[in-house]
C-alpha cells in the first residue's frame, strides 16, 4: 500500500500553457466561455489594436477594427480539443474570426497556484 502512495506522488502534473487569443470584441463573451469550458480557472480579456497591415488582418478574419485579446491559462491536456473547437468557431461561426496560440509555461512556483491554475481540486483544502 505504501509503494503505492508512493508511486502517485511520483506523477508529474499536466503541464500549463498559456493561450492567447485574438477575437472580435463582440465574441469575448462566448469565447471565454468556450475556453473555461476546458477546465481554465483563469481568464483576462484586454482591448486590441495593432499595427498590422490590412490584407494580414482579413486574412486572419480579423477585418473589423474592434477586436480583444483573451489570455488564458489552460492545462496542456485540453489544448488540443480547445484549439480544435477555437478554429472550428472562426471558420463557421458568423463575425468569430480570429486567432489563437500557445506558450508553454515552464515554471510555476507553490502547490496552491499550480492547483487553481490546473483546476486540479485535489491541491485545494476546504
Amino acid at each position: 500500500m505504501a509503494e503505492t502512495r508512493t508511486l502517485a506522488k511520483n506523477i508529474a502534473p499536466e503541464k500549463l500553457e498559456l493561450l492567447i487569443a485574438i477575437v472580435h470584441a463582440d465574441k469575448v463573451r462566448f469565447y471565454t466561455n468556450l475556453i473555461q469550458s476546458s477546465e481554465a480557472n483563469l481568464y483576462l480579456s484586454t482591448p486590441a489594436s495593432g499595427t498590422s497591415e490590412k490584407a494580414i488582418m482579413n486574412y486572419l478574419g480579423l477585418n473589423q477594427s474592434n477586436r480583444a485579446t483573451i489570455f488564458s491559462v489552460v492545462r496542456e491536456d485540453k489544448i488540443k480539443d480547445l484549439l480544435e473547437a477555437l478554429d472550428d468557431n472562426f471558420t463557421h461561426l458568423k463575425g468569430g474570426g480570429g486567432i489563437a496560440v500557445t506558450v508553454p509555461l515552464s515554471s510555476i512556483i507553490g502547490t496552491l497556484v499550480y492547483g487553481f491554475l490546473s483546476n486540479d481540486k485535489r491541491t485545494i483544502k476546504p
